[in-house]
């Protein structure tokens, strides 16, 4: 059974930093993908971090570039978010996910697991 949880989420002022977790159970291959999404009120989901475990190969969408930096503790089965110079547009419900197979892509579709989500508000 693969299951993902976030945790982290919080309220922070304009310029501050959160660090999201989702931790995950073992899953039975050692080469997966996992990303990061957020979906805010009256917005599409966005895709914008994700890993692939097999080379640590990560990828950013370009909104949150240079600010934001996922990374992975393979002892511990968690992958971080670390988000810097956070503004009230990164406000949203984030997701962990893992996809299909050795998918790297930040779309959705691509991903067939879910975790529950934490949310992020940015306001002063």
């Amino acid at each position: 059974q693969v299951q993902l949880v976030e945790s982290g989420g919080g309220l922070v002022q304009p310029g501050g930093s959160l660090r999201l977790s989702c931790t995950t159970s073992r899953f039975t291959s050692d080469y997966y993908t996992i990303g990061w999404f957020r979906q805010a009120p009256g917005k599409e989901r966005e895709g914008i971090s994700c890993i692939y475990s097999r080379f640590g190969t990560k990828y950013y969408a370009d909104s949150v570039k240079g600010r934001f930096t996922i990374s992975r503790d393979n002892a511990k089965n968690t992958v971080y978010l670390q988000m810097n110079s956070l503004k009230p547009e990164d406000t949203a419900v984030y997701y962990c996910a893992k996809a299909r197979g050795e998918w790297r892509t930040l779309d959705g579709n691509a991903y067939n697991y879910w975790g529950q989500g934490t949310q992020v508000t940015v306001s002063s």
